[in-house]
C-alpha cells in the first residue's frame, strides 16, 4: 500500500457504471415505502424492483402524452362539426394557416 495516492485524475462516481437504470433520491410515505417491503419480502423479490414495475404499470394505463399536432386536428374536426360541416376557414389569427382549405 502507498502512502499516498494521486487523485488529481479521478473521476466521481460508480466504478461499474449502470446502464438504463439512474440512482434517485425520494421521498415516500412511510407506509407505501413499508407496503412494499412487506409485498417484497412475501415474494422474494427487491422493494425497488417492486416500485419500478408499480410505475411502468402506472405509465402503461396512463393515457400518452397529447401533441400539438394531434390537438389541432381534433380542434378542426370539432370546429367543422360545430360549423355544421362547413369547411369555412377560422377568423382567429390562432386559427391561421390551420383550417381546412374552402373549395374556391
Amino acid at each position: 500500500m502507498k502512502d499516498e495516492y494521486d487523485f488529481r485524475q479521478g473521476k466521481r462516481g460508480a466504478v461499474l457504471p449502470q446502464h438504463g437504470k439512474t440512482r434517485i433520491t425520494i421521498y415516500i410515505d412511510d407506509e407505501v415505502l413499508e407496503a412494499f417491503r412487506q409485498r417484497a419480502e412475501q415474494h422474494g423479490t427487491g422493494y425497488q424492483t417492486m416500485v419500478n414495475q408499480a410505475l411502468r404499470e402506472y405509465l402503461a394505463l396512463s393515457p400518452p402524452h397529447l401533441d400539438e399536432a394531434t390537438l389541432r386536428r381534433v380542434l378542426r374536426e370539432e370546429l367543422q362539426e360545430v360549423r355544421g360541416g362547413s369547411k369555412a376557414p377560422a377568423t382567429s389569427p390562432a386559427f391561421q394557416g390551420t383550417a381546412p382549405e374552402s373549395a374556391g
